[in-house]
């Protein structure tokens, strides 16, 4: 079995028990087992339990980028691929979401560098969104609107009515097409 193979079974075992105890229940062990690796071959890929979660963020923040070239290839622009990818699609990707918030807040040695990837996924949505709608209060009304509609699908709020999220995302796109000159 390769390095990368190894590798990336103990963040899905991370990933899943993330998600189905919390953060709190991550210990070097259980991820071991969940990964069925020895320890040892769980602490050759990383050497703790904040390594661990950081290459949980990395993967996160990777998927983040192949997102974002698809926005920028998206036929359907970027303001409403964003909006409409703003809500994750399983309550499994939810609660990953929210679960690595959680740790990330949490004081049990996870680096200020993983809520710096974090922040970026966002700063370069934000980025994306101005780069493509002149209107710099437009473009921050919509980044603003995903992440409402982002962190309240993660944080278990309940959903807006489909039929009123897709009328905003129908309305914020024409008004950036319109501030656009289209």
């Amino acid at each position: 079995m390769n390095a990368s193979t190894t590798r990336d079974r103990i963040l899905d075992a991370l990933q899943d028990l993330v998600i189905a105890e919390g953060p709190s229940a991550v210990t070097l062990e259980a991820v071991a087992a969940a990964a069925g690796v020895s320890k040892g071959g769980l602490l050759y890929h990383f050497p703790s339990k904040a390594a661990m979660m950081s290459g949980l963020v990395r993967r996160l923040a990777d998927r983040a980028e192949d997102d974002f070239r698809a926005a920028a290839e998206s036929d359907e622009g970027i303001v409403r691929h964003y909006l409409r990818t703003s809500q994750p699609e399983s309550v499994e990707e939810a609660e990953l979401y929210w679960s690595v918030i959680a740790a990330l807040r949490g004081k049990d040695g996870t680096a200020g560098e993983d809520r710096g990837v974090i922040g970026g996924v966002f700063s370069e949505w934000g980025r994306l969104l101005h780069a493509e709608v002149p209107d710099p209060v437009l473009a921050e009304i919509i980044r603003l609107v995903g992440d409402g509609l982002y962190l309240s699908r993660i944080a278990g709020l309940p959903d807006a009515d489909p039929d009123v999220v897709r009328r905003i995302i129908d309305r914020l796109a024409a008004e950036a097409e319109a501030a656009r000159g289209r």
